[in-house]
């Protein structure tokens, strides 16, 4: 199966309002097909449109950091976010959070450049401290552990699945290497600007 051509970049407080009705498409898609990641179909679009409004919300406090994946002929194929923690004794840490892939950009690498990128980022910001949890036993448990996160434990009954069932939820975590040297003031400027 041939990749997809990928650019993965951070989006802004008017990328999210812009791509809207993809990311919505793609919450959608994800839940229809699955995922567990916090909703259970159908999926309303309002009630995606209404998740999409509080990331945006997130990103222009300068709390959430939001990924999107565009393929040259696909379009927008997924998203990741990572959640800074904004404690002072937190600062070094972050939360990896509603990593999707379209259904039909799946197996093709879209998920671990996703990943990557979102490990590139949060180390750039001086989140050496990453965690994540996802259902156990799902296929995004082979991606996280390829891409050196580290199982520390399930909780079961967690999270209720479509069908009903309590199903148990895996926790990972990952710590980096010494932050990388931070965005330069003018680039973490534009950066918060651009939220």
């Amino acid at each position: 199966m041939a990749g997809v051509s990928l650019a993965v970049e951070p989006m802004t407080v008017a990328d999210v309002e812009v791509a809207r009705p993809a990311l919505v498409r793609l919450l959608q898609d994800a839940v229809e097909s699955g995922a567990s990641i916090g909703f259970l179909p159908p999926l309303a679009e309002t009630e995606a449109a209404a998740y999409w409004d509080t990331v945006a919300s997130a990103v222009a406090d300068g709390s959430r950091v939001v990924l999107a994946a565009h393929d040259e002929e696909l379009g927008l194929v997924g998203s990741a976010q990572l959640d800074l923690a904004m404690r002072a004794n937190a600062r070094h840490r972050a939360e990896v959070s509603k990593v999707m892939v379209h259904r039909r950009a799946r197996r093709r690498g879209v998920g671990r450049a996703l990943m990557l990128a979102l490990e590139d980022h949060a180390q750039r910001l001086g989140r050496t401290t990453l965690i994540l949890d996802t259902r156990q036993g799902d296929p995004s448990e082979d991606l996280y552990r390829t891409v050196g996160w580290t199982f520390a434990g399930a909780i079961p009954d967690y999270a209720r699945s479509a069908t009903g069932t309590l199903d148990a939820t895996a926790f990972y975590y990952k710590l980096l290497g010494p932050p990388s040297p931070p965005l330069p003031a003018a680039a973490a400027a534009r950066h918060r600007s651009h939220e």
